[in-house]
C-alpha cells in the first residue's frame, strides 16, 4: 500500500467524527489505539459467519476457526522473527504476559534471597507482578534509576547485576517519558552474567520494527490494543528452552495432556500455557491489524513518526509555559508535560472540549511521578494516523488553556 496519510486515516472510521462539534483529534494512543476497517471487518465476519471454538472439534466451523487462530500465531512469529510457534503464547494482553512469566519464571527459579532487576521507569505492569513474586518467594526487587533527562543510568547496572540476579524485566519505551532505552546492551551484560531478560514492548511494537532474535531478548510482551487489534488479547514471546522448563501459570481446558483424579500431564508448547478457551477472535483480529500495518510498512511508519516527533517538539518547547518530562533524543511519539500553575485534570477538560483528546494522570507510572516530585502530567501520544495539523491544533488549544488559566 505504501505510506499516504490521508487514505490511512480513511482506513480507520473513528477518526471521522467530531467530538463538540469539532473534528477529533485523538492523542491518547499510548493508552489504546483505534482499528483500522479491515480489522474491524474480520471481526464482524467471525462472528457473522464463522464463530465457533477452536480445537479438540471435527465440524467445519470449528476446523475453519482452528485454521485462522493458529495463522494467527504465524503471523505474529513472522512479525517479530521469532524462531517458532512454539515460542508464541497468545495471553490477556502485556499485563497478562508478564504475569504470567512473574509466576511461572519465579515457581521455578526463583528461590528466597534472590534478586529481580527493574527499571524506575516501569509502568505499574512491570512493577507489581514482580513484588508480589518476590513476596512470595522471599526475594527482593532492585531498581535501575533514570537521570533528569529520563534516560537510564546504564552505569549503575553492573554494580546492580548480580549472582542473586535472576531476571531483568525492563520497558523496551517508556508509556509516560517516552524514552526509548538502550535494550541490546541491557541484554548483552545481562547475558554475560547469564541472566535472562523480559521486555515490555508495549509501548514500542507499533512504533518500529522488532525482532527478538536480533535483540536477543529471552522474553518479550506487548498488547494486541495498544498496535490498532482487539482489546483484550496480547502475545508472550519466550524462548522455547525457558517456556519448556517452566511451569504452567494456569490450569484448564486446552493446556492439558492427559486428566485423571490421580494427577495431570501438560499439553506441548505453546498450548501449554493457553488454559480455557483462548481470546481467538482477539488473535485473529491481532493478525489482520500485524498485516494492515506490513501493507503500510513498518519502516515507513517509524520514519514518519521521527518527522512527527521532530515537529511536535519543536512546537511544544516554543511554549514559554510548559515544560516536558523526557528528553532522551532517542525516543517514540509520546511527550509528558505540564503546564505553568495549571492542574493537569482542568487542562485536559479544556482540551477535551476542543475535541483534542489526552490523557492526564500517573499513566500508571508513580514511580516516575514520584521522581520528580509531581502529581502527574499531560500526556499526548501520537502515532502514525496523526497529522502535523493536528500537533498545530493541540499547540493552539494549549496556548488558549494557559490563556484562560493561567
Amino acid at each position: 500500500m505504501g505510506f499516504n496519510i490521508e487514505q490511512i486515516r480513511k482506513d480507520f472510521p473513528i477518526l471521522q467524527q467530531q467530538v463538540y462539534n469539532k473534528p477529533l483529534i485523538y492523542l491518547d494512543n499510548g493508552a489504546t489505539t483505534h482499528k483500522p476497517q479491515v480489522v474491524i471487518d474480520t471481526l464482524r465476519t467471525i462472528y457473522e459467519k464463522q464463530n465457533s471454538s477452536i480445537h479438540r472439534a471435527i465440524h467445519y466451523l470449528s476446523e475453519q476457526m482452528t485454521s485462522r487462530y493458529e495463522s494467527a500465531r504465524e503471523t505474529v512469529r513472522s512479525f517479530i522473527n521469532a524462531a517458532s510457534i512454539r515460542e508464541i503464547i497468545f495471553t490477556s494482553g502485556a499485563t497478562g504476559s508478564i504475569n504470567a512469566v512473574a509466576f511461572s519464571f519465579g515457581e521455578k527459579y526463583v528461590a528466597a534471597g534472590d534478586e529481580i532487576l527493574i527499571s524506575e521507569m516501569e509502568h505499574h505492569s512491570n512493577i507489581v507482578p514482580w513484588q508480589m513474586m518476590c513476596e512470595r518467594k522471599g526475594a527482593q526487587l532492585k531498581v535501575i534509576p533514570f537521570d533528569e533527562k529520563g534516560e537510564l543510568q546504564l552505569d549503575q547496572l553492573d554494580e546492580l547485576l548480580s549472582h542473586k540476579t535472576r531476571i531483568v524485566a525492563l520497558t523496551h519505551a517508556s508509556n509516560s517519558l517516552g524514552t526509548i532505552n538502550p535494550v541490546k546492551e541491557v541484554i548483552r551484560r545481562a547475558h554475560e552474567r547469564e541472566i535472562p531478560v523480559l521486555l515490555d514492548g508495549a509501548q514500542m511494537v507499533q512504533h518500529g520494527a522488532v525482532d527478538v532474535r536480533e535483540l536477543d531478548c529471552d522474553f518479550y510482551v506487548f498488547s494486541s490494543h495498544k498496535i490498532f487489534g482487539p482489546t483484550g488479547s496480547g502475545v508472550l514471546y519466550g524462548k522455547e528452552a525457558l517456556l519448556e522448563e517452566m511451569p504452567p501459570y494456569q490450569g484448564g481446558g486446552d493446556m492439558v495432556d492427559q486428566v485423571s483424579f490421580e494427577g495431570t500431564t501438560y499439553n506441548t508448547l505453546p498450548f501449554k500455557f493457553e488454559a480455557g478457551t483462548s481470546h481467538y477472535t482477539g488473535a485473529i483480529g491481532l493478525a489482520a491489524a500485524l498485516d494492515y500495518i506490513r501493507s503500510v510498512g513498518i519502516e515507513e511508519i517509524g520514519r514518519y513518526e521521527q518527522e512527527l516527533i521532530r515537529y511536535t517538539r519543536e512546537k511544544l518547547e516554543g511554549i514559554e509555559q510548559l515544560k516536558i518530562y523526557g528528553e532522551s533524543e532517542k525516543r517514540i511519539s509520546v511527550f509528558s508535560f505540564l503546564l505553568d500553575n495549571i492542574h493537569t485534570y482542568d487542562a485536559g477538560m479544556i482540551l477535551d472540549k476542543m475535541g483534542i483528546a489526552v490523557r492526564t494522570g500517573t499513566h500508571c507510572t508513580q514511580p516516575v511521578m514520584d521522581h520528580f516530585g509531581i502529581s502527574g502530567t499531560i500526556r499526548a501520544s501520537l502515532v502514525f494516523y496523526n497529522t502535523m495539523e493536528e500537533v498545530d491544533r493541540l499547540v493552539e488549544g494549549i496556548r488558549t488553556t494557559i490563556q484562560m488559566l493561567s
